[in-house]
């Protein structure tokens, strides 16, 4: 029997394999989440209110946050003319036209992952997958380094992502000391070498465009002052590992899907080998086109709906709020899953089926709250553009030169830790 309102003011201790129950109840419930009461929202027309229409009478939230190594400077600095002001200065590193610069960069260094790989030897995709992203997204934000240098940064942002990917948000396990003491020592062993390369950019003999450059640059009125040396540090830290994490947790649950769905794979396949100016072959941001997207964004469309990186996302109450039939007192944590408004009955038909083809039909709306794999809002994912793309080009070119295959008898279950990612996914790769 679905919890009546009174159930719903009665905290229920919030878990992963649990949450699909909150489903078929109140569209706000109770939950207790490490000891904290919130309420979590089921409803996607709840949820484009927290985002959208009254986003500014909320504001970040510390709840889900225990795990992360995360900066409060630039882009995560709950004051809001701050975090526009970093926007802004990133944005131009992240459009369209910057994105195309970047293209032949993803190219490359998908090659060289496919490169490495040899037929019959088990690859560890999601650390294939973070050294990867890691690389491209320290050559796009960065600029080009030497390439020792380089190769050390990757390996050192691939270690710490991974740890990143693999901390749990909230807990027992989030307060754990091992793993803490790992992720530390790993942001440690990133940041020194990052911070050196800083250093050595204060003063660049010539002009530079890439983000950090930007950043070096900028003087900050607008946003109160410009950031510290350890600030910009901060900033970039963070800006790595969240390119980092969320595109390597999506490009391993992509490379498991087409191995579970040979027909996906096929269609894929076919859609990649046509010329990239039919409109097939594009990593376009879905929903602004002219025309259904083609095979191979939709399989990344339903990737994403399936199993968004950013699973789980929490807000707090600035202002005393009414949202829906309640009430909501100034400092109210409220909690929203992408998971479960992605696989909500009421939205999706047959919710819990790999269906590209559901997006032929179905059009996402940029501020739609039914379908939310980068967020939505004034803090939306600000690389989103950035992000389909490179899923696009990693997963054309690995897709086309192997065939991978799981190990006989696995099937990795969902993690939800920092990110949605398959828990230790280990594939075979052929040579097509």
């Amino acid at each position: 029997m679905p919890p009546t309102p009174r159930d719903a003011d009665r905290p229920q201790e919030l878990r992963f394999s649990r949450m699909e129950r909150l489903l078929g109840g109140h569209p706000i419930s109770t939950v207790s989440v490490d000891g904290t009461s919130a309420r979590f929202v089921t409803d996607p027309a709840l949820v484009r209110r927290i985002l959208v229409t009254d986003a500014r009478h909320y504001g970040k939230s510390e709840l889900l946050q225990k795990a992360r190594i995360l900066s409060k400077s630039g882009l995560l600095a709950p004051d809001d003319a701050r975090h526009r002001h970093y926007r802004r200065l990133a944005h131009p590193h992240l459009r369209t036209a910057a994105v195309t610069a970047h293209t032949p960069l993803m190219e490359d260094v998908a090659r060289a992952t496919a490169a490495s790989w040899r037929p019959g030897q088990p690859v560890d995709i999601q650390a294939a997958m973070c050294r990867a992203a890691g690389r491209i997204a320290l050559n796009a934000l960065l600029g080009p380094t030497s390439g020792q240098t380089s190769a050390l940064l990757t390996e050192r942002l691939a270690a710490l992502s991974w740890e990143m990917i693999t901390k749990p948000l909230y807990g027992n396990a989030a307060r754990a000391r091992r793993p803490a003491h790992r992720l530390r020592q790993a942001s440690t062993d990133f940041r020194t070498l990052l911070a050196r390369c800083i250093t050595d950019r204060l003063d660049p003999p010539g002009p530079t465009t890439h983000y950090l450059a930007a950043l070096l640059a900028d003087a900050g009125p607008a946003a109160g002052g410009a950031l510290s040396g350890e600030q910009v540090c901060d900033e970039a830290v963070m800006m790595l590992t969240a390119a980092t994490v969320t595109t390597a947790s999506v490009m391993s649950w992509a490379l498991y899907t087409l191995a579970r769905h040979p027909l996906a794979e096929e269609k894929v396949l076919k859609d990649l080998a046509q010329p990239a100016d039919t409109g097939t072959g594009t990593g376009a941001r879905p929903g602004h086109g002219h025309g259904p997207p083609g095979y191979t964004l939709r399989f990344l469309m339903e990737v994403l709906r399936l199993h968004p990186p950013v699973w789980i996302t929490s807000r707090r109450t600035l202002t005393p709020v009414t949202l829906g039939e309640h009430t909501l007192p100034a400092g109210t944590d409220v909690v929203f899953s992408s998971y479960l408004l992605h696989r909500h009955p009421a939205h999706y038909r047959d919710p819990h089926r790999f269906d590209p083809d559901r997006w032929l039909t179905t059009r996402p709306r940029p501020q739609d709250a039914t379908y939310l794999p980068f967020g939505t809002g004034a803090r939306g994912c600000v690389g989103e553009t950035f992000a389909w793309q490179e899923l696009h080009v990693l997963l054309g070119v690995l897709a086309q030169e192997w065939r991978l295959t799981l190990q006989p008898g696995t099937r990795p279950r969902a993690a939800a830790h920092t990110t949605l990612h398959p828990h230790r996914l280990l594939m075979i790769p052929q040579p097509r």
